[in-house]
Parts: C-alpha cells; sequence; structure tokens
C-alpha cells in the first residue's frame, strides 16, 4: 500500500457496489429477513458508519455488529476489580485511554483519579514497565486488556521485565480470544448469521487457519477484511460470491498486511507467557470456556492476582443498559432503551459508548440517528 487514497476512491466502491447488486439476484435470499453479515471486529464497525456503507448496500443485505471490542465485553465485575487495585496504596495503575471511562458498578478508573487515585494513560505496556523503573518505591500495574491483537506486547513487556529483573511491574491480565467468542456466537439461537467478516488485526497474529472450523463444521463464509471503506466492500462481496456460488470457505482480503500462518514471534511470546483460563466472563455474553488468558505460573511475581487482594465479584449491568443484546447482535443499539438519552458519550452507562470500537459509539457519533427524548425512541 503506497496511500491511503488508493482504498478510498469513489469510482472503484461505485464498481463493487454494482457488482454486489449482480450477486443479490444469484443468492437465496431468506424472505422474512436480509442476509446478516457480522462484522466481528469493531474497528469495521466504526469504518462502516464513518463511511456510511450500510446504507450504499442493497436493502437485501444486513451488517450485524460483533463482539470485537475487548474493552465492551469486560464484565462490570472486572472493571470493579481494576478500581480496587488502583485505590491500593503505593500504587500506580496504567491502562489505555478507552479504559479510563468505562463506567464500573460505583466509578470509572477516571472517577478513582479524581479522588486521588493515581491512574495513568500510556500508549504500550512498555510505558507501564519505564515507569516501574523510574518509581521503585511504587507497585506499578499494567491494565492487560485486548484479544490476540495486544496479547504479544504484554507478554513481551513481562519476559523483558522478567529479564530486567523489575520485580515491582505487574500485569492485571484481561486478555480475551476471538475463536472461542465467534463459536458461541454462532451456537447462539437468537441469531442467524449467514457470513463473516474477519477482523484484520487480530488476524495479523493468528494467521487465518483458525477460521477453518466457521466454514467446516458452520458451513458459514468468513473473509478476513482490511478496514479501509474499499477494503470493507470488497470483502463484502467476497463473501455474497460465496454465498451466491454455494460455497463456505475462508478467504484473506486483507492479504496486504495478514499471512495466512500468523506472526510465529508473536504466537511464541503468547505461549510462553500465557496460558487459557478454564472460562472467562463476557459481557453480554456469559462465561465461556477458555475465552480468556492468564499468567502461567513461573510468572507469577509478575501477576497482579497474584500480588494483591481482587474482589472478583460478578456485578450485574444496570437493568436498563443492554450491552449484552447490543454485543450479540440481537439488537442495533439506537434500540437500545437509553441510547443517546441516558446513555450518551459525555455521561456513559455502557462501554459500548465509550470506546473507540464500540458499537453504540459507531452510531452515536457516524450513524445519522434521530433519537426522540421523550420516548426514548430512535430511526436511522
Amino acid at each position: 500500500m503506497k496511500y491511503v487514497d488508493e482504498f478510498r476512491d469513489p469510482v472503484k466502491a461505485r464498481t463493487l457496489l454494482n457488482e454486489i447488486n449482480e450477486l443479490i439476484p444469484k443468492i437465496e435470499i431468506v424472505k422474512d429477513r436480509p442476509l446478516q453479515i457480522m462484522e466481528v471486529c469493531g474497528g469495521h464497525t466504526h469504518s462502516i458508519f464513518r463511511y456510511g456503507l450500510q446504507n450504499m448496500l442493497p436493502c437485501e443485505v444486513e451488517f450485524v455488529h460483533g463482539p470485537g471490542c475487548p474493552v465492551c465485553v469486560l464484565p462490570m465485575g472486572r472493571l470493579d476489580d481494576c478500581v480496587a487495585l488502583a485505590e491500593l496504596p503505593h500504587v500506580i495503575f496504567t491502562t489505555f485511554g478507552d479504559a479510563m471511562r468505562v463506567p464500573g458498578s460505583k466509578k470509572s478508573l477516571l472517577q478513582a483519579k479524581a479522588e486521588g487515585a493515581d491512574v495513568r494513560m500510556v500508549y504500550s505496556p512498555l510505558d507501564s514497565l519505564k515507569l516501574a523503573k523510574e518509581n521503585p518505591d511504587k507497585e506499578v500495574i499494567f491494565f492487560g486488556l485486548g484479544f490476540e491483537t495486544t496479547m504479544p506486547s504484554t507478554a513481551l513487556t513481562v519476559l523483558q521485565a522478567k529479564h530486567d529483573g523489575i520485580k515491582n511491574f505487574s500485569l492485571f491480565c484481561n486478555h480475551i480470544t476471538i475463536i472461542p467468542t465467534i463459536k458461541a456466537i454462532l451456537d447462539s439461537p437468537q441469531l442467524e448469521i449467514d457470513g463473516f467478516l474477519g477482523p484484520g488485526h487480530v488476524s495479523m497474529v493468528i494467521g487465518i487457519r483458525p477460521y477453518d472450523f466457521i466454514a467446516d463444521h458452520y458451513h458459514k463464509p468468513i473473509v478476513v477484511a482490511g478496514f479501509e471503506p474499499l477494503d470493507v466492500l470488497h470483502s463484502m462481496w467476497m463473501v455474497l460470491k460465496q454465498l451466491a456460488e454455494g460455497r463456505h470457505e475462508v478467504e484473506n482480503q486483507y492479504n496486504r498486511i495478514v499471512p495466512s500462518t500468523g506472526s510465529v514471534p508473536a504466537l511464541e511470546a503468547v505461549q510462553e507467557v500465557f496460558e487459557l483460563r478454564e472460562f472467562f466472563e463476557w459481557r453480554g455474553l456469559g462465561s465461556i470456556d477458555h475465552s480468556g488468558v492468564r499468567v502461567r505460573d513461573q510468572y507469577a511475581d509478575w501477576d497482579s492476582e497474584r500480588k494483591f487482594p481482587v474482589p472478583n465479584l460478578k456485578i450485574a449491568d444496570p437493568k436498563a443498559c443492554q450491552c449484552g443484546e447490543v454485543l450479540k447482535g440481537v439488537i442495533k443499539p439506537h434500540q437500545c432503551k437509553i441510547f443517546g438519552t441516558q446513555c450518551t458519550p459525555e455521561m456513559p452507562m455502557g462501554a459500548l459508548m465509550v470506546s473507540t470500537e464500540g458499537a453504540c459509539a459507531a452510531y452515536y457519533n457516524y450513524g445519522r440517528v434521530n433519537i426522540t427524548r421523550n420516548s426514548a425512541a430512535a430511526t436511522v
């Protein structure tokens, strides 16, 4: 890729849209609903709304927004654990910016910071390790979260901490895995997904072979997609072409970035530091077996859950908040009862309104949604 503009060419976009429209009559359409194509990654959701791609597609095709936003799927209890760790004496709690404003049951990390906790935003886990070196009298905790995309950098930081003998650095591990999540969606009786746009960034690490079960067992097409508007349209065309031809395969549209085998060094670092948890709790999806990772025993000295008391309580979301249904693709964000009224980016009740990959934030910022505040109804 030389320039971003070549992936935003309106002439090429019109060509792709014409070809998509030509494919529709060749696909056996379900009579009572449009074809539902789930974009797993929240980055794709924002691209779709930023560039108005949903409105360009024929009415027979609909995007369904998936759970690929790591901040959004963390249950409220784990965020309460973050606040509890941040409020311990002599602790510097570090996190990516998205997580600062996600509400726990009582407060967010940003509110804890306002009340005196030493909470700092960092751009990488190595920033946290540097803080630990500069503050030997403090315990520096890094809030590790994200799918396989961010796992390698966290793992490499733990390895570096061990190499340098930095014992006042530790990781509060909330990393999660994408494959069990997609399987949970496919097994959900509430959803009828016809195909998938696979996550581009995760696939840079894990490759495309782990998605084989989607095609082989569930007989659904999946195309790993890039994030520019032409990437998304091209990937949608590839999914629809499979449906028109009666195929169900794993294809890689984002092959300029994603190798089919993934990144071996990254996967080796992850394997060295982490092991699968028996289960992990997800917001909206419940407990999913082997869907999260924890620090291995040989790196226990750098594991916050072993070094400090963590409440580890299960906290239910507010009853009015429908983040779970949105994450599973059961409802659209604007169909949530409190979207844009009680829940806004300025005063969020749910994580999906906060994160830069959250579906609710995408609808609010780009969706051209009209909200009737008296009835909390909305239309797109």
